[in-house]
């Protein structure tokens, strides 16, 4: 099973089970995550990209991989992908490699194997 449909099936999963545990303030957030990354003033690539940089300044690879998969359904071009990993390198620095080489692999994966989700 490839990274990209673990990760997915995973996150899925438990998303599932935490939304059924019936805590009203975990969905009060996850509805509010959701909601922040529809199109306002900004459009969803431009949230989707910012979300990513933010992610890989926070090193959370996890948040990185749903990240990468959102902006490429959004639109978002492997090269402007790349302007936002080196967005990420200046502003977190050296400590952001190895989670750009994590977000590196799986996005060639992701390429390879769901064509790129759009």
């Amino acid at each position: 099973m490839s990274d990209y449909s673990e990760f997915t099936r995973f996150r899925q999963k438990m998303n599932e089970r935490i939304l059924n545990a019936g805590n009203l303030d975990i969905k009060r957030f996850f509805a509010l995550d959701d909601r922040v990354y529809q199109p306002g003033n900004l459009d969803r690539a431009t949230k989707e990209m910012l979300g990513l940089a933010s992610s890989m300044v926070l090193r959370c690879d996890d948040c990185i991989r749903y990240h990468i998969i959102q902006c490429r359904e959004a639109g978002v071009s492997v090269k402007a992908l790349f302007e936002v990993f080196s967005i990420s390198l200046v502003v977190g620095g050296s400590i952001v490699i190895p989670h750009l080489r994590r977000a590196v692999d799986f996005l060639e994966e992701l390429e390879k194997n769901a064509g790129g989700v759009k």
